[in-house]
Formats: C-alpha cells, sequence, structure tokens
C-alpha cells in the first residue's frame, strides 16, 4: 500500500491535483498509519486506515467548472458502495483495489477538524467557499464511529466560514444543532443526492446508503428547521433510471420533500468507476452493456443530446411541481394524486446506438 502517493486528491472535477507541492510530499507518512477493524455488524469486512493528515483543505484545479475552489475530505474510500462511484480511481493511487476495495478500505484522517481549524486561523486565508462530499460523503457510516464533522462545523462555526454539504447520508441530522448555529453567521448551503425512487434500484446500485425516503426525509428536516435544502438528482442511470414515469415520480417525491431546487446529473463513467459499474452490469442487466458501451463510446459522459433532454425533462417536472428558487412565506404546492405520465415510446435514440 502506498501511501506517500497521497498527494495526489480528487473531487468532483475528476482531475488529479498535487495543489502545487513538491512530488514526494505526501499528505503524511506512513508511520503516520494506524489500520484496525471492528468487529460489528455494521463494519464487518471493513478495514479503517487511521492517520494523522498533514493538510485537509484542498484546492480545486484552476480549470475546474465547479462553482467552488476550496474543499475538505476527511474519508477516502466509502462504504456507500455506489457500483458508479467516480472516485473509485482515487483507490487506485494507493494500491488498492477500486472495487470491494474501495467499498471496504477506508481512510480516515483522524486529525481533520484540528488541522481544519488551524487552517481557518491562518493570516493567509481569507474566508473562502469550502465544499464537502465532493469527493466521498462526509457523512458515510464511518462517521458514526469517528464523529469529525462536528468538530469540522464546530471550527466553521467559530470562523464564520461559508460552507456546504452533500451527502446521501442521514447521519447529518445528528449536527442539526450546529448546522443552525453556523447557519446564523454564514452561508451555509446543504444538498441530498436522490437520483431516484424506485426501491429495487436503489437496493442493487447503492446498497450501502439509507433509503431515497429516508434521504428526503432529511430535506424535509432541514426544511422544517429553516435551513433551505436542494437535491442533487444524481445520477440519473440511462436505461435504468430514465424513463418518464421514474423521473416524475423522483421528481414529485423531491418536491413533496420540500426542496429549494432540483438539480438533475446523469451518469458519468470515469476510470475505475467504468470498469467497476460495467461489471456489474454484465451481471445484472448483460442485455444493456452494448447499449453503454455505444451511449458513452466518446468517453466518460453520456452525449450532449441526451443530457440536454434529461435536463429539460426534469426541469419542467420541476415547474410542474412547484419547484425553484424558495421565498420565505411562499408554499408549495403538491398534487395528492399522481397525474398521468403521458404515453411516451422508448427513450429515442440517434444512430450511435
Amino acid at each position: 500500500m502506498r501511501w506517500e502517493n497521497l498527494n495526489l486528491t480528487e473531487d468532483l472535477t475528476g482531475d488529479r491535483t498535487d495543489h502545487g507541492r513538491a512530488p514526494d510530499a505526501a499528505l503524511f507518512g506512513a508511520g503516520a498509519v494506524v489500520s484496525r477493524t471492528v468487529d460489528t455488524p455494521e463494519f464487518r469486512g471493513v478495514t479503517f486506515h487511521e492517520i494523522r493528515a498533514r493538510s485537509i483543505v484542498n484546492r480545486v484545479p484552476g480549470a475546474s467548472r465547479m462553482p467552488f475552489e476550496w474543499t475538505v475530505n476527511p474519508y477516502r474510500g466509502c462504504t456507500h458502495a455506489c457500483v458508479y462511484c467516480f472516485a473509485r480511481n482515487t483507490h487506485r493511487y494507493l494500491d488498492l483495489d477500486t472495487g470491494l476495495g474501495f467499498d471496504s478500505q477506508i481512510v480516515v484522517k483522524v486529525n481533520a477538524p484540528e488541522l481544519l481549524r488551524r487552517h481557518l486561523s491562518s493570516r493567509r486565508w481569507h474566508g473562502e467557499h469550502i465544499a464537502m462530499g465532493t469527493n466521498v460523503d462526509c457523512y458515510q457510516r464511518a462517521e458514526g464511529r469517528y464523529r469529525l464533522m462536528p468538530g469540522i462545523i464546530e471550527a466553521l462555526r467559530d470562523h464564520a466560514n461559508p460552507f456546504s454539504i452533500l451527502t446521501k447520508g442521514t447521519l447529518i441530522l445528528r449536527d442539526l444543532p450546529l448546522l443552525r448555529q453556523a447557519a446564523e453567521v454564514t452561508d451555509v448551503g446543504i444538498s441530498v443526492s436522490v437520483g431516484f425512487v424506485d426501491e429495487e434500484l436503489w437496493r442493487t446500485v447503492e446498497p450501502g446508503t439509507p433509503a431515497p425516503e429516508r434521504r428526503l426525509d432529511v430535506v424535509r428536516a432541514l426544511t422544517d428547521t429553516g435551513i433551505g435544502c436542494g437535491v442533487l438528482m444524481a445520477p440519473v442511470i440511462p436505461f435504468l433510471g430514465d424513463r418518464p414515469e421514474q423521473l416524475r415520480a423522483t421528481v414529485r417525491e423531491i418536491a413533496r420533500a420540500g426542496a429549494t431546487s432540483v438539480t438533475p446529473l446523469v451518469l458519468h463513467l470515469r476510470p475505475g468507476a467504468r470498469e467497476w459499474f460495467m461489471a456489474w452490469l454484465g451481471q445484472h442487466h448483460p442485455y444493456l452493456v452494448r447499449r453503454y458501451e455505444r451511449l458513452y463510446a466518446e468517453g466518460a459522459y453520456a452525449p450532449r443530446w441526451y443530457q440536454r433532454r434529461l435536463t429539460r425533462q426534469v426541469h419542467e417536472l420541476a415547474g410542474e411541481y412547484g419547484i425553484g428558487p424558495s421565498r420565505p412565506g411562499l408554499p408549495r404546492r403538491v398534487s395528492p394524486a399522481e397525474p398521468a405520465a403521458p404515453e411516451e415510446s422508448a427513450p429515442t435514440q440517434l444512430t450511435l446506438m
């Protein structure tokens, strides 16, 4: 296992960067690693590699289109075990498996809160926005054991530093009092990831995550306490989660939960994730393998025509259900009865397919 390779990071941008460090400047030394297993049903088969990191705030590459410049990722690897997770390739830098290894070999930066507090106190830091959950979920199951996020949020609150969190984890509700305190002194943005509400699809592609309805309960709870919460409808999985009736059901439930916004994102398959997802697809849906090979023939992203069509469908549904920029006192109207889905043939395919 090559701990010295952890001078590299990756987030939603998909880019690797050393953030200006020398090539041999690792984030921590191998002597700082403690590996342990926990003999409980929740963590059976999981190994935690406890690390005393040398830095915790990562700069997003300048070429990125992300709306933020700085990230904090207290964990590497994720027990959510989403078969499509784009961050899988980060385990390759450690000579760890990007499949089951990514799901079960979890790097824990145990000193993340103290590092962050020190960083925020530096004269060189000017209070820029910090995004969390952009690589792996900071509220995955490991957080229940290590409790790194309370200290991280406290540091951000105490320095009135704006931040955002993206999560699939219901454990975020444990920190609701801290989030409310932070929201009183700085800008706090929370988004929950719910790509679909199809229970069968959830059980097979996101086996380690809370059920979609539980995640929507998080949206509801945050909204009820005055913290606006958007939903990243991601990923929308081609041919498995993109039928009109599936999109309608998902947007309808997102609206009922009180989300302030819904942002669709089509599945993308970067190296590491692509191999693992395609192996899963061949086992569970072999009839789709050739369609995926054609759809993603040009790279990690679905063709623009597909992305635009999907985005248009979701935005039209969002408008129908009243999801959009929220204003205080403006109630959301959601029809109690499910509207009839318009009849539509199979998704239009170009000659590419």
